[in-house]
């Protein structure tokens, strides 16, 4: 096998890949060896006619597009380890003539990883940024865990009213017609969470159990499901059930009960402990990407297009994984949304984009300030990473294997990259701040 490389524009490569006859012809034969009990010739029991038989009957090809799909994984590996670049992206195949006896040749269009000229990163400027909890906020989280303690009773001796949950049947329909996924019964809605659109829980307050109404809606223009966006809907809703909340008062008894602090005072202190943690951490990730954002934009690098692509195709499988996981296939969702692969594609290629830069040049200070990562480090990073599959240490790296802990490596080191960044930045206030 030989390979040419080619250098093209705005970061792209084209390897010219040969692949001798005798690799061919191997393939051909596997194929061959794989496919023969398809066939059916008169005069040949099944799986028996040669191969010289079927290629004169169907054509001296019949087997050449399998073979060459057999060939071509393995084969574009191997050069693209051959020749010696770093490829960020997956390659554009094209297969030229195919002949037995004379090998194939073809081309793989690759993005190779761009070269990054760092401008400032050290001493930029960003906002200042405050992690105190206000008093409003640590009331928030008091209420907040008043609401989880509450004790749900059931009313009877007056209307709903906002707040209470209704236990309610309801059927929707759109021009007269009944839609999907627009009906259920015994459903149990807080009147004033804001659950179902427009002014559907506000024409639910003051009624009684037993109470049959209609409620007049009309679906937002940015609604999911296409054939409902910008559409009056009418729904038809019993009753079943009014309940309320009694919320607990929150005082030492409260404090006592939900927490391991005997008074009120001590626990609102380690709340307000807990919430300026939450916040400084919130606030160190925001100030790391606005850094970001700036060391970005005073960087050059020049991204191909090809690798923008293929970030989005590994972020669309990714969140074909996470539906997976929630009882969905990514065709269901586009179904669902009215979108398709290519629509959520370009959808998240200026995020592709962002992802990529922020690598780069994170990777390049990383490099520019020789920033290594310690065998101590890595160790401890398998640790912690085994800890959370339930596995031992080792065995994990063994899994991981040298390329896996080679990527490790590289993301710890972009991670102390961005702490650096951070930990050198000046803080000023907002005013002030010039970018």
């Amino acid at each position: 096998m030989s390979v040419q490389v080619e250098a093209m524009e705005k970061n792209m490569a084209k390897l010219t890949i040969q692949v001798p006859a005798e690799e061919l012809e191997k393939a051909i034969q596997q194929t061959f060896m794989k496919n023969k009990n398809r066939f059916n010739v008169p005069g040949f029991r099944k799986g028996r006619v040669p191969r010289a038989m079927i290629e004169k009957m169907y054509g001296e090809g019949v087997f050449y597009e399998e073979a060459v799909n057999r060939l071509l994984p393995g084969v574009y590996a191997k050069a693209a380890d051959e020749s010696g670049l770093t490829i960020v992206s997956r390659p554009q195949i094209e297969v030229n003539e195919v002949k037995a006896g004379e090998g194939v040749t073809f081309t793989a269009t690759v993005a190779v990883k761009p070269a990054v000229t760092l401008g400032q990163y050290k001493g930029v400027e960003v906002a200042k940024r405050d992690s105190t909890a206000s008093e409003e906020e640590i009331m928030a989280a008091l209420k907040k865990e008043q609401e989880k303690n509450a004790v749900t009773v059931t009313v009877e001796d007056r209307p709903s009213a906002m707040g209470d949950i209704v236990t309610i049947d309801y059927k929707g329909f759109v021009d007269g017609e009944a839609f999907a996924g627009g009906s259920d019964e015994d459903y149990a809605l807080e009147l004033g969470s804001h659950t179902f659109i427009d002014t559907f829980e506000d024409q639910l307050a003051g009624k009684n159990v037993g109470d049959e109404t209609e409620v007049h809606v009309t679906f937002p223009e940015e609604y999911h499901v296409e054939n409902l966006k910008g559409k009056p809907a009418l729904f038809q809703v019993k009753i079943k059930g009014i309940q309320t909340k009694e919320l607990p008062e929150i005082d030492d008894e409260f404090a006592a009960e939900v927490s391991e602090y005997e008074t009120l005072e001590e626990y609102k202190a380690s709340v307000k402990e807990n919430l300026e943690k939450k916040k400084a951490d919130e606030l160190r990730a925001a100030k790391e990407d606005e850094l970001l954002d700036i060391v970005i934009e005073n960087s050059q690098m020049d991204i191909p297009d090809l690798m923008v692509e293929t970030q989005a195709e590994n972020m669309l499988d990714d969140y074909a994984r996470q539906l997976q996981s929630q009882g969905l296939t990514l065709e269901m969702y586009m179904k669902y949304t009215g979108m398709t692969e290519q629509m959520m594609l370009d959808q998240m290629k200026p995020q592709a984009l962002r992802r990529i830069q922020a690598r780069l040049v994170l990777e390049a200070v990383a490099e520019a300030e020789n920033l290594e990562i310690s065998e101590e480090e890595l160790r401890k990073e398998t640790e912690q990473a085994a800890a959370s599959y339930n596995m031992e240490a080792d065995k994990f790296s063994e899994r991981m294997g040298e390329s896996g802990l080679k990527r490790m490596k590289e993301d710890l080191a972009v991670s102390k990259a961005a702490d650096l960044i951070t930990d050198h930045a000046v803080e000023v206030e907002k005013e002030e701040v010039s970018l």
